[in-house]
């Protein structure tokens, strides 16, 4: 079937169709042949610090890498378990296994994050960390998960990669936990041309300790300092951030915008569930998700009709082959199974105009109305 009004789930054509300026600071790269650790991931660290409102950044190779370097540096490794959730990404349980502690989940609750409330009963004497997710960039309720970090003794560490400009009550995500990853994978609100991550802190002691680790461990050419790794952010990609990273609030109100637009059409639709809206939070929007009923079948209906909605994620992490070994069955955490038999990315990057997203909107309301 074919419609007049495609709307692409991708945007990487349109925001990259006048790629000369970072082009021309490429070749400006090559010329000076800083290729690791350069003078321009040195610019980038800055301004992604003052972005996120906080005092260090560091770039690393991915987001995940991002997540694994803040484990190590808070000393959690093998025997240890860190608390998160199984609707979330698949890296932030990476993570976990690449510094050999055990993953133990906690189910979410209706706005898709991890629920406070359940935590506790998780907490064993071998739990060291929680790692709550601002999955789709909307915070985690860091508030009540301090206060029980705060009561356990436990570290809390944020997987902030969705949630570039997210915070609470004017707090940027980022600055609730000791540290904080963020990815800058081509689809977030603020991306590169290949995986990059970037780690942030309020501590200067942690934010050397991650600068060694992502560089082998070296304090200088010639003494290693500890064991590390070879986690660093590439200066191509530094490049390239810094020639995007100044538009990434005009593109994360853009996004808040179209989320809104969404939200007063599609709260009519009595077949569409809307997650709870929190007026603290600033929710910034690196997904769309809501609840639909007869998903797989509305799905392919907009498949059908030129709109690339998605689904993120189909099955829950805990019922997932390569996590078997985690011990979890079918009905542990139902409403996270539940939310998975339902949940529906719909498009809602910077490049949409309004007619594409009322033909999103239009189409739904013609589905459910039976006129197909």
């Amino acid at each position: 079937m074919t419609t007049a009004v495609k709307v692409p789930y991708s945007y990487l054509d349109a925001q990259f169709a006048h790629p000369e300026p970072a082009l021309a600071g490429i070749r400006e790269l090559v010329a000076r042949g800083d290729f690791t650790l350069g003078s321009a991931l040195e610019e980038f660290e800055r301004r992604f610090a003052s972005l996120c409102g906080l005092p260090h950044a560091v770039g690393v190779s991915s987001g995940t890498d991002a997540l694994a370097l803040c484990l190590v540096a808070a000393g959690i490794g093998h025997g240890d378990e860190v608390i998160t959730t199984p609707d979330t990404f698949i890296a932030t349980v990476g993570a976990i296994n690449q510094v050999g502690a055990k993953t133990v989940f906690v189910d979410c609750g209706d706005d898709y994050n991890i629920d406070p409330a359940l935590i506790e009963r998780a907490i064993t004497k071998r739990t060291k960390a929680i790692l709550p997710v601002h999955l789709t960039g909307n915070p985690a309720d860091m508030i009540a998960i301090q206060k029980i970090a705060r009561r356990r003794k436990l570290i809390v560490i944020e997987d902030a990669c969705q949630s570039i400009g997210a915070a609470i009550d004017g707090r940027p995500v980022g600055t609730f936990g000791i540290a904080a990853g963020f990815s800058l994978h081509p689809l977030k609100n603020l991306n590169v041309w290949g995986d990059a991550g970037v780690v942030v802190t309020t501590s200067a002691k942690i934010a050397a300790k991650i600068r060694l680790l992502r560089n082998h461990g070296m304090r200088t050419r010639d003494e290693i300092a500890v064991l590390g790794f070879n986690h660093r952010m590439d200066t191509l990609q530094a490049v390239v951030g810094n020639w995007l990273i100044g538009a990434t609030e005009n593109v994360t109100e853009r996004r808040i915008a179209n989320a809104a637009r969404y939200d007063r059409a599609l709260a009519s639709i009595q077949h569409i569930t809307l997650p709870p809206r929190r007026t603290d939070v600033r929710q910034v929007y690196h997904t769309y998700v809501v609840q639909a009923e007869r998903r797989d079948l509305l799905y392919k209906h907009l498949l059908d009709r030129g709109i690339e909605a998605k689904i993120h994620y189909p099955v829950p992490l805990h019922l997932q082959p390569g996590l078997r070994h985690l011990g979890y069955k079918r009905g542990r955490f139902p409403v996270t199974e539940r939310q998975a038999r339902r949940i529906l990315s719909l498009p809602v990057h910077q490049h949409l105009s309004d007619q594409q997203l009322d033909h999103v909107v239009d189409t739904i309301r013609a589905f459910y109305a039976g006129k197909q």
